[in-house]
């Protein structure tokens, strides 16, 4: 194999692009993202250890909605997950001025895609809501939250179209400002609110939403100014609306098989909620808190991934694809090990961790056995992290939907129920379900890539990177 891989990347042309790219250490943007990650999930922690203090339902509710959240931004990966790595492509080909140009063209799709989900959220939260099968004592709360939070999720479009810029232009840095001072504004309002402080009276999970808007308006305007200053765009009115169909194009086909695969698994993850919903609140809640920390052991394989993606994203624009290939080989083999580390240890700490969020004992007891199956499940999702975003990069976007889409409509969502409901297993089996869709999954996209199975896009995509050089004036 080590032979025919070679062989296989010999035949591609050795001559970089004009663009001379110098690939940057590794460490050095994983570990601005890194902290990136892990303040936002300090804030979701902070928010459901609130959420809980008020009740179990509130745990519950708040994690529901989250849930629904998170589903409805993925609308805006029809377009977000292409925008980083085009513009990645064409900074590595050394085309500077289309780069610029699609950043600005990614204004007016975080607009209306952003616009789009957060009307879902204002006029149909009751029905997503109910779709989950929410207890009586969630619904009520999760409705008005989730409403609360549309307006978060038109904001959260443009922040996210900005960030991604940014990162395409290697500016981790920059990034990790912005995050560390719209969380902080979030986190000084959220108690607040949340509990009530002087004349403020106490909005409960309601008070953290409207933190949240705020927030992220203070997250948009560091956002503009960095533009300006670092990068030296000044987005017109014009942008922020008027969408370029010829920039959406070489956007959309990384974008909508991006997209595709994250919603896949969006709903076959909603349906195993919606198994967990059957379960009871208590079920609910021992999910709503096993997952937060299920986020502290992900989010060093989620950091390399989007590292991997920026990387690989200049490479195949500069025709490195040997040193690309390499690159995703030890990244792998770093997430792996630093997940099985970080996942070991969380199991170990389990008890006393779970006992911030809960004095429940069976919630406890759960939710203990939950992280000893996360072992399990974290390894596997590494795969998926880091390979996939390579694969997108390059070029191979609609791979991991075809391979993937299968394995998370039968294995997360069905097994979900086959194995947590009809057998009766409880939430064990659905995390038995979990893992196991995991590492089918991410033992396809390592396949892929070791077998060069990315090699045939990578080439279209470097023919496309040079027809556009010859079109521009």
């Amino acid at each position: 194999m080590p032979m025919t891989i070679a062989a296989c990347l010999n035949r591609m042309p050795a001559l970089n692009s004009p663009s001379n790219f110098q690939r940057p250490a590794v460490a050095t943007l994983v570990l601005p993202l890194l902290v990136e990650l892990s303040l936002g999930l300090v804030v979701g922690l902070a928010g459901t250890i609130w959420a809980a203090r008020i009740s179990d339902a509130a745990g519950g509710s708040f994690a529901l909605t989250n849930h629904v959240f998170g589903f409805l931004f993925m609308v805006f990966r029809l377009v977000g997950a292409g925008v980083s790595v085009v513009i990645s492509q064409n900074l590595g080909a050394g085309d500077r001025r289309e780069a610029d140009r699609i950043a600005r063209a990614a204004l007016a799709w975080g607009t209306w895609m952003g616009g789009l989900v957060a009307l879902c959220a204002g006029f149909g939260a009751a029905v997503l809501v109910s779709l989950l099968n929410a207890p009586a004592d969630v619904e009520v709360l999760a409705v008005p939250l989730l409403q609360a939070l549309a307006l978060a999720l038109l904001l959260d479009a443009w922040n996210a179209c900005m960030a991604s810029v940014m990162r395409a232009h290697l500016r981790n840095r920059d990034t990790l400002l912005v995050v560390v001072l719209m969380h902080l504004c979030h986190v000084l309002m959220a108690w607040p609110l949340m509990r009530g402080w002087g004349s403020i009276p106490a909005l409960g999970l309601t008070g953290f939403a409207v933190a949240l808007v705020v927030s992220r308006g203070v997250g948009m305007a560091l956002h503009l100014w960095l533009w300006r200053k670092r990068l030296d765009l000044r987005p017109r009115w014009a942008d922020w609306w008027r969408v370029e169909k010829t920039r959406l194009w070489p956007v959309l086909h990384i974008g909508l098989p991006g997209a595709a695969e994250n919603m896949a698994w969006e709903l076959a993850f909603m349906c195993s909620v919606a198994a967990v919903g059957v379960m009871g609140t208590q079920a609910l809640a021992t999910q709503a808190y096993v997952l937060q920390f299920n986020m502290w052991i992900l989010i060093s394989g989620a950091a390399i991934g989007i590292t991997v993606e920026m990387l690989v994203g200049h490479m195949v624009g500069a025709r490195q694809l040997r040193q690309a290939h390499e690159l995703v080989r030890r990244a792998q083999k770093m997430g792996f090990f630093i997940t099985l580390l970080v996942a070991c240890a969380m199991a170990l700490g389990a008890p006393w961790l779970l006992s911030f969020l809960t004095q429940d004992p069976k919630i406890i007891e759960d939710g203990v056995k939950l992280l000893w199956l996360s072992i399990l499940l974290e390894t596997g999702r590494t795969f998926n992290l880091i390979v996939i975003a390579a694969l997108r990069a390059t070029g191979d976007s609609r791979y991991p939907f075809y391979a993937g889409a299968g394995s998370m409509a039968i294995v997360l969502a069905g097994g979900s129920w086959l194995l947590g409901v009809h057998f009766q297993w409880g939430l064990a089996g659905v995390w038995v379900a979990y893992a196991a869709d995991e590492w089918i999954r991410g033992m396809l996209m390592w396949r892929r890539w070791l077998s060069l199975g990315w090699l045939p896009h990578a080439k279209t995509t470097h023919a496309r990177l040079r027809d556009q050089r010859f079109r521009q004036p």
